[in-house]
């Protein structure tokens, strides 16, 4: 098993692969597309068995304003709803808070090389993803709905 030759045909095959990006410490690093303007990252590290799919999101400003104008109760239940349910999706994760505030998640999980397969793969880019949904719709519900031009981006941030 060739695993970049693998993860690379895989992602070509569900026209996922949007790059491939330079990376001094990993073995491969895509960039990849999923669904449409979700922009997630594939990534071997080097001298690691295994592939790490994230996926980063920046909290836009108008929707850090709606979190700062909400009393601090509601602010903290909000982390607490976000904790517990990013963990029933089994997924790693990072929140970024500052005095209650979420400014940034990163989602990610990872998968060892003897379980790998494309079914593996899809499978867990589609449960990062639905993971994201989860923190946007939780934001939503809390604090309200506000629009925000929202692009890919291979920067890895993406503004909700």
């Amino acid at each position: 098993m060739n695993i970049e030759k693998d993860v690379e045909k895989w992602l070509s095959e569900e026209d996922l692969l949007r790059e491939m990006k330079y990376d001094e410490n990993a073995d491969f690093h895509y960039i990849i597309e999923f669904p449409n303007d979700n922009i997630m990252d594939v990534v071997k590290p080097k001298d690691k068995d295994c592939v790490v799919i994230a996926c980063a999101t920046q909290v836009a400003p108008q929707h850090q304003n709606l979190m700062i104008s909400s009393d601090k109760n509601t602010q903290r239940e909000f982390i607490m709803e976000l904790n517990f349910g990013l963990n029933q999706f089994l997924v790693d994760y990072e929140l970024k808070v500052s005095n209650d505030i979420l400014q940034q998640f990163v989602i990610t999980e990872q998968i060892f090389e003897d379980g790998l397969t494309k079914n593996e793969l899809i499978r867990t880019v589609k449960r990062i993803f639905k993971s994201k949904l989860h923190c946007i719709w939780l934001i939503d519900q809390k604090f309200g709905n506000v629009a925000v031009n929202a692009a890919p981006s291979n920067e890895n941030d993406m503004f909700i």
